[in-house]
């Protein structure tokens, strides 16, 4: 792949409690629509879509794109976990990267019910996350009543905490900072201020985490409109957000078998595709302004400083205390709200990042937007299974 791709448009709807919301179809054409509308094109010129969800039919793609219009083109359908959304992205990238389409449409959604996700089985074929869940139950026991994520990701903090101590406050300072970020979100589903107390004395959901720790089921959906260099000059579409690098992986030898629990929520995942894409992009983390990482519990978005290179193994307690997270600080982490207060409609989550970063590298997102000239952006999905996508925007003409 050797073709310079363009962000043309973004859309997103705001994310809502399930119950809620509109349908997934419904939602996506909102998605849809709104890309096409900031692209400034209409779906004729879209010559392939891919689809991004967890809870739906093997079709449901069509579904949201069917009732913009009816075109002819291929939609694939794409789900990869929590990382589909931007999966979708990553395909439709390698489409134009490649030359065998100019003007693709990635598309994200979910409707999901509420409750906590349970185990990945069906009685007649093998579970999906069953080498994940046996190597958690080998480690700390499996207890059947408690929320499945839960048990990986609580998991992570206890092999965290055994290696580097850990101060259950600076979870609950993460949860702060990602509801003081979407006060100034209008598409997030939770804007009301939190404080520490109110973090910490929220009903435990397991071990070290609670509720106001983890992040609630969410509907929504959100689309990108990707273009080669070419179609844009010659349609006058804008050409000012470049996808620099995006690398995915999956589990690495020995995840499974290392007895290392934060391998099993992707940490070495997203320590690879972070490298890749540095190497691929030639920059330093150190140069990236604006993160919107993979927050499904607090405790994820503190490893995830870490695997991703924004400081040093073992410092993320200290880069949480100094305020290096956010606004002031040096790198802003998930400015939106992230999937704590945004919301995490499973599908959409990697193609709402990808609108939020490209609002901030235009200079478009208000009051959430980082100070100074940001020139790169980095964004970040882990799907337990596993799935990892990391993906850099680049602000076109950067220095």
């Amino acid at each position: 792949m050797s073709g310079d791709v363009y962000v043309a448009g973004v859309g997103m709807i705001p994310f809502m409690k399930p119950g809620a919301s509109d349908t997934y179809d419904v939602m996506g054409e909102r998605a849809v629509r709104a890309a096409l509308e900031d692209a400034g094109i209409g779906l004729g010129l879209v010559q392939q879509a891919y689809a991004g969800y967890v809870y739906g039919d093997s079709t449901s793609g069509q579904a949201a794109p069917y009732r913009v219009g009816r075109t002819g083109i291929p939609v694939v359908n794409v789900n990869n976990n929590c990382a589909s959304g931007s999966s979708a992205l990553w395909l439709a990238r390698q489409a134009v990267a490649g030359g065998t389409a100019d003007c693709v449409l990635a598309l994200g959604f979910e409707q999901m019910q509420p409750g906590a996700i349970g185990k990945d089985t069906l009685p007649d074929r093998p579970a999906a996350l069953a080498r994940g869940i046996a190597s958690v139950t080998a480690l700390q026991g499996w207890h059947d009543t408690a929320p499945m994520p839960a048990q990986f990701f609580a998991g992570a903090a206890e092999e965290y905490a055994s290696r580097y101590g850990l101060d259950t406050g600076v979870l609950a300072k993460i949860a702060v900072k990602s509801r003081r970020h979407a006060s100034h979100n209008p598409l997030a589903v939770f804007r009301t201020p939190l404080t520490e107390a109110e973090v910490l004395a929220s009903p435990q959901v397991y071990g070290l985490l609670t509720r106001l720790m983890s992040c609630p089921p969410t509907c929504g959906a959100a689309a990108a409109i990707v273009v080669s260099e070419d179609f844009a000059r010659r349609h006058r579409l804008r050409a000012d957000v470049r996808i620099a690098a995006q690398e995915p992986t999956t589990d690495v030898p020995g995840a499974f078998e290392s007895g290392d629990r934060m391998n099993l929520v992707g940490y070495d995942m997203t320590r690879v595709a972070a490298q890749r894409t540095y190497e691929s992009a030639g920059v330093d983390p150190a140069d990236i302004r604006v993160v919107e990482l993979h927050d499904c519990f607090t405790i994820n978005e503190l490893i995830s400083y870490e695997s991703l290179g924004l400081t040093p193994e073992g410092t993320g307690e200290k880069f949480v205390h100094d305020a290096d997270n956010t606004h002031g600080g040096r790198v802003v982490v998930n400015p939106s709200g992230g999937l704590m207060s945004k919301g995490h409609p499973l599908g959409a989550t990697g193609l709402a990042q990808c609108t939020e970063l490209v609002r901030q590298l235009r200079g478009e997102a208000g009051p959430r937007q980082v100070e100074g000239d940001v020139g790169l952006a980095l964004s970040h999905t882990v799907g337990l299974g596993g799935a990892c996508v990391v993906t850099l925007y680049e602000k076109a003409g950067r220095a």
